[in-house]
């Protein structure tokens, strides 16, 4: 997605014999039952919680065992050591493990290659040739509006893999950040999905789930062959791939949704410092996330939605969502701050996200770099998409209404919202009293007397105005002044889906 890229209309389909060969992986894959409950269950929950520390031998002595032990779990550990571990593993195990691959069909693909070196010890040893991973090659499961969902997902070998740095044009498989935005998603119908920086192709294939066709584009050739190979692997249909820089391939295209990932970390733009595909725009500062937010207004349709992951620089003389907000033109928008990070943490946890170990002198280097950037920039940095989904619509819904129609409506709370009253003791009135939402964004409100006397009897029986005047009376104001006061809070409760408006 950098501006400085290729940019092209379009980009090759991948051939029959390479969807021919897929299609023989996806079988046995199956067959082997490669998926995530499998491998939990294999290597257990001791050597899954290393595996997530970066550390892989407590994995490596379960599946050498299985391996060794010719069981029904033997194919399974070997497809998990060559992918997941990215060790060698004999040719005549990994052939059975691919029986209708086979190794050659594998080495065909990319996939697998025949190791050189463990081949050549091999022949002092007599143990046979070894062949090892090109790829990562994992299971990945999730739930949505549709229920429960179960792919592979092929990227690049990741830094336990390769024993060294990733190089810059490393595709990244599933991460944290792919699964908050996918989780995010709207689960609703659309006509047209725009992916923009698709990476692996992980969210145009949650996409597909709901949209009749997905754009996906991506300025690197290399994300885009595996994005097309996960989505043939899974036999997903639908999705168009396109090379280019942010929204150049879509030029003079609306889309119903527009859903990205970019590469928005804020790295320092000097000589020495890498710059990786997957996660670095390109841009000074945050200015690629500010590129996609300003380009989103002109690329949906009316009513559209645009759905964005971003990080950007909050500096010292400005709020950093106030920045934000100057970015979003005409736009209704919906920004959550998910945390602030200090420049030197933020620092630390990207420069570690590509492989450089703290304590060499790279590292170092690389630190210094950051933390100069950051001063001269005067910066110091299925769930959910439901949730989403509902807010939006009640918004559109409640923004319709005026204050009249609004009052004349019998809502009720949602399950999850929960009051809490906090007294001291001794005291006969509360100090404090809190509206706390269990799920969606776990929103937790303060009330005054008022406001906490109307929610508690939004229970579908009464009209707001109705409730208003029965509070006015109790508490010995103007209905209408009171009135006035509560109106705009209830609208923002039916915006956090804190109140509910009567279903049509």
């Amino acid at each position: 997605m950098r501006l400085n890229g290729p940019v092209t209309s379009g980009t090759a389909p991948i051939d029959e014999r390479t969807i021919d060969l897929v299609r023989r992986l996806r079988d046995d894959l199956r067959s082997a039952g490669f998926t995530v409950e499998a491998l939990d269950d294999l290597w257990g929950a001791d050597a899954a919680s290393a595996l997530h520390r970066g550390e892989r031998v407590p994995a490596r002595r379960v599946l050498d065992a299985r391996r060794a032990g010719h069981d029904h779990a033997a194919d399974l550990a070997s497809l998990a050591e060559l992918f997941v571990l990215g060790l060698p593993v004999p040719e005549p195990e990994a052939a059975h493990a691919l029986p209708t691959l086979d190794v050659d069909g594998a080495v065909e693909l990319g996939l697998l290659a025949r190791d050189a070196a463990a081949s050549a010890r091999a022949e002092t040893t007599g143990d046979g040739a070894s062949v090892r991973a090109l790829l990562d090659l994992r299971p990945y499961a999730f739930v949505d509006a549709l229920g429960d969902g179960h792919w592979w997902i092929l990227s690049d070998l990741g830094e336990v893999a390769l024993g060294h740095e990733l190089g810059e044009q490393h595709v990244l498989g599933v991460g944290g950040a792919s699964m908050t935005l996918s989780g995010l998603m709207l689960p609703t119908p659309a006509r047209t999905v725009l992916d923009l920086g698709t990476g692996c192709g992980i969210q145009a294939m949650h996409a597909s789930r709901f949209a009749d066709r997905v754009v996906a584009t991506d300025i690197s050739e290399r994300a885009l062959h595996l994005a097309q190979l996960n989505v043939a692997l899974n036999g997903i249909e639908g999705v168009e791939f396109r090379l280019g820089s942010l929204f150049e391939p879509v030029a003079g295209e609306r889309f119903d949704r527009i859903v990205s990932n970019p590469p928005f970390v804020i790295t320092p733009r000097v000589p020495g410092v890498p710059e990786y595909e997957y996660r670095d725009g390109g841009m000074v500062g945050d200015g690629i996330v500010e590129a996609v937010m300003r380009g989103a207004a002109e690329h949906l349709e009316h009513g559209g939605i645009a759905q964005l992951l971003g990080n950007w620089e909050v500096r010292d003389d400005e709020d950093g969502l106030d920045r934000v907000r100057g970015w979003t033109g005409h736009l209704e928008h919906w920004i959550v701050e998910r945390e602030v990070q200090r420049a030197a943490e933020y620092a630390e946890t990207w420069i570690r996200d590509g492989g450089t170990r703290p304590g060499t002198a790279s590292f170092d280097r690389l630190y210094d770099a950051w933390l100069d950037d950051f001063e001269r920039s005067g910066g110091d940095a299925g769930g959910l998409g439901a949730h989403l989904a509902a807010c939006l619509d009640a918004h559109d819904r409640q923004a319709r209404l005026d204050d009249g129609a609004l009052a004349a409506l019998r809502l009720t709370v949602a399950g999850d919202v929960t009051e809490e009253r906090h007294h001291w003791p001794g005291d006969e009135h509360p100090t404090a009293m809190l509206l706390r939402q269990g799920g969606g964004f776990g929103r937790v409100l303060s009330l005054d007397t008022g406001l906490a006397a109307l929610v508690g009897a939004c229970d579908g029986e009464l009209p707001v105005s109705v409730i208003v005047a029965a509070i006015a009376d109790l508490l010995e104001v103007d209905a209408d002044a009171l009135g006035a006061d509560l109106l705009p809070a209830v609208r923002a409760l039916v915006d956090d889906g804190m109140l509910l408006l009567p279903t049509e």
